[in-house]
């Protein structure tokens, strides 16, 4: 017997790294091999076999084969209890990778009763202050963040970011991942002071870490940055998204998609500052709107050059995934094309209001919104933009906020022959929030 556990476990080893590897048909085959030597050395309800049902239903999960996976799961689950009683630790691991089998998919509901269930045997087995404990603490909170209640996510987060600083885990990357949380869940609540706190200690975390280095650091930074803008910390949060962008282009290409990004928050700071100097200071709040402005045509370049691909070499910048050839890549890129167009609309209807003109309408706002209209239609040809939520719901504030324009519109001697009816426009508006209705009902 002791030869055949030896034997068992040299197989398992070499099934776990081919999966490690990312060679998941080869990985599947061992498993199933696996799993029907386990059944005829140890037999069909030893916990070796519960075992071979667990590799293979995180394999399946992986592959996002999810109806094979479910059964596995839950036969694994019997057997375990079936050998050592439904309180085992083991039980509790194997309902925790359910938990997240169930979370992976947003079946909320389950994940949350199996999360549960795994808590209180791990609570009374490894006691409250283990991190496998903390850890299933923090997923239940997760779920309940998702679930909308806020308050409970909150305790369960705060309380495993606990368990791990008691331990002397304070400063590792799990504890910021929970620190991450926490500060979302902060800001879902409007307690925006709180989160800055959070995300100070966050970013002090990483700059000891990693230092500016690193876009981790950069992440850690803009994500401070954008809560001091809600704060009205426009200062702050202006030097950090200055010193985020420097960092961008030391570590990525200058046409990099995070570089728009950077380009289109300190834009928006400008406008907000300019917005607050027009009492006091009209020539420089003129100077901040016109600075925000380059930055918005900075980013609008850099988002159109990243839907157009060019085989032009990227130099010797660390690539950190800049390649053009991932869906996620290119989603994001039209997200911020359509927002920078929107926002300059909004700067160009901005100057007009100072200007205190007797016509609210203004050619060049209109003129950034149609580009956003053109920019949707020439793109979304691709099946992977044209189904993307995020990118759907920035053009549909486009669109709106063109009807907004068009319908205060006065009169023009402008040809409008070319451009859409507001009832054209208003059918539009109609058809992506039924499509966008009906995206959010299949995620639910």
């Amino acid at each position: 017997m002791e030869s055949l556990y030896r034997q068992w476990k040299g197989f398992i080893s070499t099934v776990v790294i081919l999966f490690n590897q990312g060679k998941l048909e080869e990985a599947e085959k061992l498993f199933l091999s696996a799993l029907q030597e386990a059944k005829e050395g140890f037999g069909d309800r030893d916990p070796h076999v519960a075992s071979a049902y667990n590799n293979l239903a995180e394999l399946y999960r992986v592959k996002k084969a999810f109806n094979k996976a479910e059964p596995m799961y839950l036969e694994a689950i019997i057997i375990l209890e079936e050998s050592f009683g439904q309180d085992d630790v083991r039980v509790g691991a194997a309902l925790h990778n359910l938990g997240q089998f169930y979370l992976m998919q947003r079946k909320l509901e389950q994940a949350r009763g199996v999360y549960e269930r795994a808590l209180k045997i791990k609570r009374r087995v490894l006691g409250e202050a283990h991190p496998d404990y903390a850890d299933t603490m923090y997923h239940l909170g997760t779920v309940l963040y998702l679930q909308g209640k806020y308050k409970d996510s909150e305790a369960l987060v705060r309380d495993s970011i606990r368990i791990l600083e008691d331990g002397g885990q304070g400063e590792s990357m799990i504890c910021t991942k929970r620190l991450r949380q926490l500060a979302e869940i902060y800001i879902k609540s409007d307690r925006n002071e709180e989160a800055e706190n959070v995300l100070r200690k966050i970013l002090h975390i990483m700059e000891l870490a990693k230092g500016w280095n690193s876009l981790e650091t950069v992440v850690a930074a803009e994500r401070l940055a954008l809560t001091l803008q809600s704060l009205g910390n426009l200062k702050e949060a202006q030097e950090l998204l200055e010193r985020c962008l420097d960092a961008r282009r030391a570590l990525l290409p200058e046409d990099h998609i995070q570089i728009a990004v950077n380009f289109l928050h300190i834009a928006r700071v400008k406008m907000l500052d300019s917005n607050k100097l027009q009492k006091s200071n009209v020539y420089q709040a003129r100077a901040e709107l016109d600075m925000a402005k380059d930055l918005l045509s900075k980013s609008i370049s850099v988002a159109r050059g990243n839907l157009v691909p060019s085989m032009k070499g990227k130099g010797n910048k660390q690539s950190y995934g800049a390649s053009m050839t991932t869906v996620r890549s290119r989603q994001s890129a039209m997200m911020i094309l359509l927002q920078s167009l929107n926002t300059l609309s909004l700067l160009e209807m901005t100057k007009l209001e100072r200007e205190e003109s007797k016509d609210p309408y203004s050619s060049e706002a209109e003129s950034a919104l149609h580009q956003c209209i053109s920019a949707y239609k020439e793109f979304v040809t691709e099946k992977s933009l044209c189904d993307a939520p995020g990118v759907k719901a920035e053009y549909l504030l486009c669109l709106k906020h063109l009807v907004d324009l068009l319908s205060d519109k006065k009169t023009s001697s402008t040809d409008r022959s070319s451009k859409p009816a507001l009832q054209e426009l208003k059918d539009e508006i109609k058809r992506i929030e039924v499509e966008l209705s009906k995206k959010g009902g299949r995620r639910s």
